[in-house]
Order: C-alpha cells, then sequence, then structure tokens
C-alpha cells in the first residue's frame, strides 16, 4: 500500500482539534487506514538550517486514488467524522472554451488526451508540494510509472491556446527541458537523461518509437514531451494562478481518472471553491472528441438484505444511507423496491466498482468494533468437500487408477491454438479473450482442455509410446448475460497417443468412469431412464466416421437429453498443427457438472 506523509499540523488543524498519536492511531484504524509513522515521536532532522515540521505517515488502500495527498486526506476524514459534507464539484463556462486538437499519428503512440484547467489558483509552499506530490504518487501508482498515463502541468498564462497534441519524429522536437538552459531535440534529449537518477527510467516507454508525442500551443511553442518532461517555458511554481492539466496515456479509463482525481483535490484552492474550467478535445479520427473533465456522478444500487447480511447488522435503508454519506457516497431507499438502493457515487471514487465495495464502506462507517459479540453458532459446521470438487476428485481417482496420468496445463493459450490448430472456427461469443497479452502464447483463456495437453504431449514426444494422459480442470465461456461476462465449466479430458488410434481404449475409459459413477448406459430410445448414450457426429477435428457425441438424460428429468460431450481419433492435420508426427491420437473431452 502506499504510504503518504502529510504535515501533523496542518491535519490537525483541517480536522478542528489536537490528537495524540494513539487516538489518531485510532481514528486511521475506524476508517480502514493505518498510521505508520508520527515523526514527532523521534528527533526531528534539520534542514537548511531549520527544523522539519512533524509529519505523519498513514498507509494507504492502493486502490484509493482520492487519498494520496493531504487534501484528499483531509477530506474524507472530514466527511467521515461528520464535519463536512462532499463538495459540489462544477464545471465553468468560460467565454472562450480552449481547445486540443489530436493529430491521428498519435495511434502510433499514446492515442488518449485529456485536460482541465484551474482558475486562480491560490499557492503556499506546502500546498504547491502536495501537489507535485500527488502527480509522482499517480504516475507510481495508477499509472504503472508513467507507461500507462503520465500527466503535465502548466502556467496557462505562460502559453496560448489552441493547443495540438502530435505524434513527429525526435528530430523535429525542438524545446528547453524543464529547469535547462539548452535547447534539444527528441534524440539529444533522450541522450541527455540517459544517465538521470529520476528521468532515466522512463525513456524507455517512447525511446524505439519512431514518433514521439508532443503537445504545442498555438505559437508551436512545446509545452511537454509526455511521458517524459515538461518545457521549461510553461514550468508551474508557487505564484502561478492559472493551471493547464494535460493527461496523455494508452488507457481511455485511466485517463479519465487521473484527471478527476488532480482537479477534485486542489480545485478547493480556486478562486471559486471546487469550480474546473472544462477543455474541448478534438479528435475525429477515434470518435473520441468531447468536453472534458467529466466529473459528473455515477449511478449504482446495492441489496440492503446484502449489506445487512455481509456485515452482521440490521439497519434499515435509511440508516445504511446516513452511513454511506460518511464515506463520501450518497443513497437513498429505492422507490421501486425498499431492498434496494440507489448509489450516487462521485468522481474521486472509481474504487466503487461492485455493490461488495459498497458493503465495506457501510461497514467501515457502522464501525467494525461496534458489531454485536455473538457466538458463531450457526457457522460451526463439520466440514464437506465442494461437490463439483467431490465429483472431480472421484474422476481423477478412478482414472489414474486405470493407468493414466495427471496433467496440470497452464489455463491460457493462444487464439490459434484453442481454435485454428483444433480446426475449429472462432464465433466471437465463445472465448474470453485478453485485451493486452504480453505474449502471443496467452491470448485467450481456454474454451477445451484438449489444447493444454496436446502441447504436453508435444513437449514429451520422445517419451516411450503410447502416451496416456488427462486432465480434470476448468474452462471458462463468454456469456455477455451475467454480471462478469463469462463463466467457468468442469471437464474432464483424456488423450490416447501411440502407434494405432486408440479409439477402443479411449471408449473403455468413458465406460468404465461411467460406471464408477453409477451412471448407467442406455438406448437413445429410452426415454424415461436416467443415463448415457452415444451417438455418431461430425467434427472437423476428429478424422470423417470416427466421432461420436456423448448424450446424457438427467436424473431430474429423463426426457431431456444434453450434450455433455464428445471422443474419437484426432484428425491428423490436428496433430500435424501441434507439431505431434509419427502418432495418432484419440481424445475424449466431457462435461461432467452434469454428474453433480
Amino acid at each position: 500500500m502506499p504510504t503518504v506523509a502529510v504535515d501533523k499540523t496542518d491535519l490537525y488543524e483541517a480536522l478542528g482539534r489536537e490528537y495524540t498519536t494513539e487516538e489518531f492511531d485510532e481514528l486511521c484504524f475506524e476508517f480502514g487506514l493505518e498510521l505508520d509513522e508520527d515523526t514527532s515521536q523521534s528527533e526531528l532532522p534539520i534542514v537548511n538550517g531549520v527544523q522539519e515540521r512533524a509529519q505523519l505517515k498513514i498507509e494507504i488502500p492502493a486502490n484509493r486514488y482520492d487519498m494520496l495527498c493531504f487534501e484528499g486526506i483531509a477530506r474524507a476524514l472530514k466527511i467521515f467524522l461528520g464535519k463536512e459534507s462532499l463538495p459540489n464539484y462544477r464545471l465553468t463556462k468560460p467565454q472562450n472554451l480552449q481547445k486540443i486538437i489530436v493529430a491521428p499519428e498519435t495511434v502510433q503512440i499514446r492515442q488518449y488526451i485529456s485536460a482541465a484547467i484551474l482558475r486562480g489558483v491560490t499557492f503556499t509552499q506546502r500546498r504547491y508540494d502536495s501537489f507535485i506530490a500527488l502527480q509522482d504518487k499517480l504516475h507510481s501508482n495508477l499509472c504503472r510509472n508513467r507507461t500507462l498515463v503520465s500527466m503535465g502541468t502548466h502556467d496557462l498564462d505562460t502559453i496560448d491556446g489552441p493547443f495540438t497534441y502530435e505524434a513527429l519524429k525526435p528530430e523535429n522536437i525542438q524545446f528547453v527541458p524543464l529547469n535547462q538552459t539548452r535547447n534539444l531535440n527528441g534524440k539529444e534529449l533522450m541522450e541527455f537523461y540517459e544517465n538521470d537518477k529520476h528521468l532515466g527510467r522512463f525513456l524507455h516507454i517512447i525511446r524505439d518509437s519512431p514518433v514521439y508525442p508532443v503537445v504545442y500551443d498555438k505559437n508551436r511553442n512545446v509545452c511537454s514531451l509526455p511521458p517524459i518532461i515538461n518545457s521549461d517555458r510553461s514550468k508551474i511554481s508557487i505564484n502561478t494562478k492559472n493551471i493547464l492539466i494535460e493527461v496523455t496515456a494508452t488507457d481511455k479509463t485511466k485517463v479519465e481518472i487521473v484527471v478527476n482525481q488532480l482537479v477534485a483535490m486542489f480545485s478547493e484552492y480556486c478562486a471559486e471553491p471546487f469550480t474546473i474550467e472544462p477543455v474541448e478535445i478534438v479528435s475525429d479520427h477515434n470518435n473520441e472528441s468531447r468536453i472534458v473533465p467529466d466529473i459528473s456522478s455515477r449511478k449504482t444500487t446495492a441489496k440492503l438484505d446484502y449489506i445487512n447480511g455481509c456485515c452482521g447488522f440490521k439497519q434499515t435503508g435509511e440508516e445504511v444511507a446516513t452511513l454511506l454519506s460518511k464515506m463520501s457516497l450518497s443513497a437513498s431507499v429505492s422507490k421501486e423496491d425498499s431492498n434496494v438502493l440507489d448509489v450516487t457515487v462521485p468522481c474521486t471514487r472509481p474504487d466503487i466498482l461492485h455493490q461488495c465495495d459498497i458493503m465495506e464502506d457501510a461497514g467501515i462507517a457502522y464501525g467494525f468494533n461496534n458489531l454485536e459479540r455473538t457466538f458463531p453458532g450457526k457457522s460451526a459446521t463439520f466440514g464437506d468437500p465442494f461437490i463439483l470438487n467431490k465429483v472431480s476428485d472421484i474422476v481423477r481417482r478412478e482414472v489414474a487408477m486405470a493407468g493414466w496420468t495427471e496433467l496440470l496445463p497452464l489455463i491460457l493459450c493462444s487464439h490459434d491454438e484453442n481454435f485454428k490448430f483444433m480446426r475449429r472456427e472462432d464465433d466471437g461469443c465463445t472465448v474470453v479473450k485478453l485485451a493486452n497479452p504480453k505474449t502471443l502464447e496467452y491470448q485467450v483463456v481456454r474454451s477445451s482442455l484438449l489444447p493444454g495437453i496436446l502441447k504436453t504431449i508435444r513437449e514429451n514426444r520422445k517419451h516411450s509410446l503410447p502416451i496416456k494422459v488427462f486432465e480434470v480442470s476448468d474452462v471458462t465461456f463468454k456469456d455477455e448475460k451475467l454480471e462478469n461476462k463469462s463463466y467457468n465449466e468442469r471437464h474432464w479430458a483424456a488423450v490416447f497417443a501411440g502407434k494405432t488410434s486408440g479409439f477402443e481404449i479411449v471408449h473403455g475409459l468413458l465406460d468404465r468412469i461411467m460406471k464408477m459413477l453409477r451412471i448407467e448406459y442406455i438406448s437413445e430410445k429410452e426415454v424415461e431412464k436416467s443415463g448415457y448414450y452415444i451417438k455418431e457426429f461430425e467434427d472437423s477435428t476428429f478424422f470423417p466416421g470416427r466421432a461420436a457425441s456423448v448424450f446424457y438424460r438427467l436424473k431430474s428429468d429423463p426426457s431431456k437429453a444434453v450434450n455433455i460431450g464428445s471422443f474419437g481419433i484426432l484428425h491428423p492435420e490436428v496433430l500435424e498443427n501441434f507439431d505431434i508426427p509419427g502418432m495418432v491420437s484419440s481424445a475424449l473431452e466431457l462435461n461432467i457438472e452434469y454428474f453433480v
């Protein structure tokens, strides 16, 4: 968790009272924070002839970006203590709306940009230091060391809009970097900062790119070279009154989160507190033209019985709404359903993703120390295995006793391995695809166990034949109707690889496991009896005329027969795709969740 150092005197003054270290430690605990250190309890160092002010070092949850600075911590604690209500963040309506025009070439490097303007800011030295420190905290936390997002802040009085965001060749970019006097181009800048302890670790982000991102004002003065450094021309100081915040990113969601956190924390120092001047982003090439920042609140819901059940208290909807107001959330009982709370989430709380986050905040506001101490009578039970795992263990044991070796491959595989190598088509609605795969090997979550087993056989093809291996594990399928857009399914798969197909061995293994699970073999016409039967079918994965589907008539309703899997001789092209020459293989894969 990130640790934020705040001025002890300033924080206690903001909270309206003095605290002992023990009292403040207890307050932090109640709010879900942790006081790491109170520097006043040890000798304070002397810096430049002046003794350093006492600080409180507070550990902040990693997802609470709104508490990475003094302003955020003070505001959150004041709202928690009931001394302040959530600020009303609002956009102004300037006569001349500043614009940032985005060039199409930026898609090659950092295609997203957002911005905002703070007018009439009044900085003190500690406010200014906090403003810089928040940017550093965000860079190292949410922004992943500037790889996803980077921000620049500029003195708006030294530059003129409209601004342009472009991507140019390094040698075509000329400017004086922050706190320097020498004019450098992009390549010279990389060499100049190569051994810099602070900026040198960020150079790799754009160094090898044919183009570098750059922000210009209307007079072609460079404002910044994201994500490396700003121009010395537009640098801010303690005397800066009007600040342009520009944020560039490769992640569309995080760019808005970052700009919202910056303006929400420091707009309180504007001439008119908590007002933000918007900026128009003109980005027609990727349909990202919009007015930023979007500081509007989000609407979501949470169930009252879920909150009460998880937290172990019995609160009414109005009481839970009051609790949530202490956590910077606004809530009211739904007019349609008294068991549902309509919750309004401010722009400062991107960590609220699910009703479990709302439940957690309600528990914190109630006070975990205030929960009634009860003996857990209802939860004292005898341990019992999860029924699906019990069935899985039965299958594993029986297959192993039949002389087969269990495997445990990775759950991720390449798109080709899951489809093309298996001679299957991707309908776009089956597998969960990774948005940012690190390698071509791990692009999708597998929807079949067979690719992993075949890859294992490939790596062990020098092993003595036949190879008889199996796996019992989960596969994943996409379903847009579900809350998490996907679901897991427990499968059992086995592959026999040798000089002969072994079709009868795989068929025999199927019959053996069904017998051990006490599932009777029946004919297709027996519609009043639970059991399984097989039926010939054609599948591109298997050799033509050498494959069968396995159907299971449910115990609850034998008239319904469901297709639970298939087995057969693998097509030679499948083996060739997985680089398994000189072998013939038969494979089996079943969904065993129906046996629960």
